[in-house]
């Protein structure tokens, strides 16, 4: 009997679903809409849902979702069938001969990855999420369906277990919640947020809901008197204006409450009132009547009329204070900017079907700008995870508007950097950029951008990126930028120095490099099952094989054993221009004219020590040598090393001047400084740059001019 109410109850929903289409789609969309509830409903036939309801009732009460936003036939014939693919046994083809080629591309891009095996749970959700973006970048209605599918989810998911929703409001929170934001669908972002809160902080949500009943008992008398006092204010103003007052949501107040860390007696905002006027003039015109009412918070004031969020929210907003002190939250904006407030990138479809509208194109154009953003971050991204990573930095909103030398705006998040901006411009000049001007005047590039900055950026073509960015950049797409040129240049670099590496084992068994012949190659390639010659000698630089393992296999006859016989007579010679693919050891920071060793770690790469390090030693002690190469120094190596020195001195004042000065007349810079104070005497500790032995003789000679220092030497280890 239970079972035949609930199927009576979605033929209910399904009826229902089809009045409110009928309101704005033609008599023959809404019969192929029916078509394609039957095909879905024949399709998950004898499924039901954890609450025990017929499957179907989900896909009605995503398209339920959808319909209010007056999207299109597709997209609805989409949302109805978006879970036949994944649940059913049939096929992407069989709802393209029924549906036509855009209602499968739609379903299928909301499908999951359920076929495809990965390592980890969160590589899964990652994979979903790359999937899904990739075809949300093609057509943005994927995603509209994929946030109603989610936002029903969440309305029902009190049925799950604790543990697993936990984790779905979790999701919710970190990746729904602010595409829908983004998107500008109000309404449903605000809902999957108090959805998401409720179901991640249960005890939580119950005890702040349970204050905000109490405080709205005690302050309905004040926001009634606040509201009537603002409508005749406004009245008199001879404004025709719709005034209405809403409690904030409970998750803001939380956010509020934990970002501020009050209690939420503290939290007096938790009113704000909206007013709807008929232009972009009437709005100002409110504005200063209301703060001729009230008094204006300083700093409390945002205009998004002027320049409005990324998402084409468009407001005016400012905090007043109320009678008894009571802060007031208002939005003033007119009844456009509240239809594309509500609905978002969805009003792109409800103005369609009333005629057109350049406000909702252009924000239709610029979300699409933003999901080919997201197109290049996923084509940088070497992995979901990395790719997710980027997306969550660039789904919360833009805080500061930052001004190009030609006027255009350029959204950026809250603490952005010179070099965040200079990817937003162009990746290719992120990629050369050396400095920027901020308001004329010249900046480095880790400078943090505040809003109203004019920024200007100064390219150069040798400069590229350097791996210290990537501490100090915020952008999802800044980030993936440089990570995507740093493993390029560092696989490019990798393959010179690996085939230099296995030159030096071939030497060393009496072959000339140059005799190899191609079929040789092609045969230990094929042997190894790597892709390339490229990709063998970038391995041998990164530790992955052994020199001279390769170069027994290219040099030994058919059946011969591989096992190599070196002689250990020539060296790699060492430039200091090899770029990534060699680093110089931070503990032991060798110059030229150390005696220096190589060491090869899977992954790593070549690291060059010097001959006394503590950590070549303790590779000696333990026979372990196949990692080690011989390595000299070039004998024209123009560039700096860094290096390590100490100077112990008496606490006199000026003592660390006088040492800087020195240093600096050596023609030498100082990276870095630490300093080690006793009773008497303090040790100073230097990370400076020197050219070579010579150098640093020359800059150890100039401090033994300052009496005061009692020891100094070159720091080891």
């Amino acid at each position: 009997m239970h079972a035949l109410d609930n199927t009576a109850a979605t033929s209910s929903k399904a009826g229902l679903l089809f009045d409110e289409v009928a309101q704005y789609l033609k008599p023959e969309d809404v019969i192929s809409l029916k078509k394609a509830y039957f095909f879905s409903e024949k399709a998950h036939t004898g499924q039901f849902r954890k609450s025990g309801e017929p499957y179907i009732s989900h896909p009605v009460a995503v398209a339920r979702i959808l319909g209010k936003m007056h999207l299109d036939t597709t997209t609805l014939a989409a949302a109805l069938l978006h879970d036949v693919v994944e649940d059913t046994g049939i096929s992407k083809e069989e709802i393209s001969e029924q549906f036509g080629s855009s209602v499968s591309e739609l379903v299928d891009g909301v499908s999951k990855l359920d076929r495809i095996k990965f390592q980890t749970q969160a590589d899964v959700q990652a994979e979903n999420f790359r999937k899904m973006l990739l075809a949300m970048a093609q057509d943005i209605r994927v995603i509209l369906i994929k946030l109603a599918d989610r936002l029903h989810n969440m309305r029902t998911l009190e049925v799950m277990r604790p543990e697993k929703q936990h984790r779905i409001a979790r999701e919710t929170l970190e990746i729904y919640v602010p595409i829908a934001n983004r998107l500008g669908l109000e309404n449903i972002y605000q809902e999957l947020q108090e959805l998401g809160f409720r179901f991640s902080y249960p005890l939580r949500y119950k005890v702040l809901r349970k204050a905000i009943l109490a405080a709205r008992g005690n302050r309905r008398e004040i926001v009634g008197k606040i509201l009537e006092a603002t409508k005749q204010c406004l009245q008199e103003a001879k404004l025709d204006a719709a005034v209405t007052g809403r409690e904030k949501h409970l998750y803001s107040i939380y956010k509020k409450m934990v970002g501020k860390s009050l209690r939420f007696s503290d939290v007096l905002d938790i009113y704000g009132f909206r007013i709807i006027v008929k232009d972009i003039p009437s709005c100002y015109v409110a504005l200063g009547t209301l703060h001729s009412l009230y008094k204006p918070i300083p700093g409390k004031f945002k205009d998004y009329i002027a320049i409005p969020k990324p998402n084409g929210y468009q407001s005016l907003h400012s905090t007043l204070l109320g009678p008894y002190g009571l802060p007031l939250e208002i939005q003033i904006r007119t009844h456009e900017m509240h239809h594309i407030a509500e609905a978002g990138v969805a009003s792109h479809w409800l103005y369609k079907t009333q005629g057109s509208d350049t406000a909702t194109d252009d924000l239709y154009m610029k979300a699409n700008q933003w999901m080919k953003g997201l197109l290049e971050t996923l084509d940088d991204s070497s992995d979901s995870l990395e790719f997710l990573e980027h997306l969550k930095v660039d789904l919360f909103p833009g805080d500061i508007y930052v001004f190009t030398p030609q006027g255009k705006i350029l959204t950026l998040p809250r603490g952005a950097t010179v070099v965040d901006f200079a990817y937003a411009v162009h990746t290719d000049i992120g990629n050369s950029c050396v400095a920027a001007r901020i308001n004329s005047e010249i900046a480095p590039l880790r400078t943090r951008l505040r809003s109203g900055d004019r920024v200007e950026i100064i390219t150069a073509p040798v400069a590229k990126p350097n791996p210290a960015w990537l501490s100090y950049v915020v952008t999802g797409r800044a980030r993936s930028s440089i990570r995507y040129f740093l493993r390029t240049i560092q696989y490019s670099e990798s393959v010179k120095l690996g085939e230099r590496l296995l030159n030096q084992a071939l030497r060393s068994f009496g072959t000339n490099p140059e005799t190899i012949e191609a079929a040789q190659w092609e045969k230990l390639i094929k042997e190894s099952g790597i892709k390339s010659k490229e990709a063998l000698l970038a391995n041998i630089a990164l530790g992955k094989q052994l020199a001279a393992v390769i170069a027994k296999r290219l040099t030994a006859p058919a059946g011969e054993s591989a096992a190599p016989n070196i002689d250990r007579e020539t060296s790699i010679t060492i430039q200091g221009t090899e770029g990534m693919a060699v680093k110089f050891a931070r503990c032991c920071y060798p110059i030229p004219g150390d005696g220096i060793v190589g060491l090869i770690k899977k992954d790593q790469g070549l690291t060059i020590h010097t001959q006394d390090c503590s950590s070549v030693i303790k590779i000696k002690d333990h026979k372990n040598i196949d990692n080690q190469l011989d390595v000299v120094w070039g004998t024209a190596i123009d560039r700096t090393f860094p290096v390590g020195i100490f100077t112990t001195v008496m606490n006199k004042s000026g003592v660390l001047a006088r040492v800087t000065a020195e240093i600096a007349k050596a023609d030498s810079n100082i990276d870095d400084i630490t300093l080690e104070n006793d009773k008497d005497y303090t040790t100073m500790r230097f990370v400076l740059q020197a050219r070579d032995r010579q150098h640093l003789a020359q800059i150890f000679r100039r401090l033994k001019h300052i009496r005061e220092i009692a020891k100094m030497g070159r720091v080891r280890n």
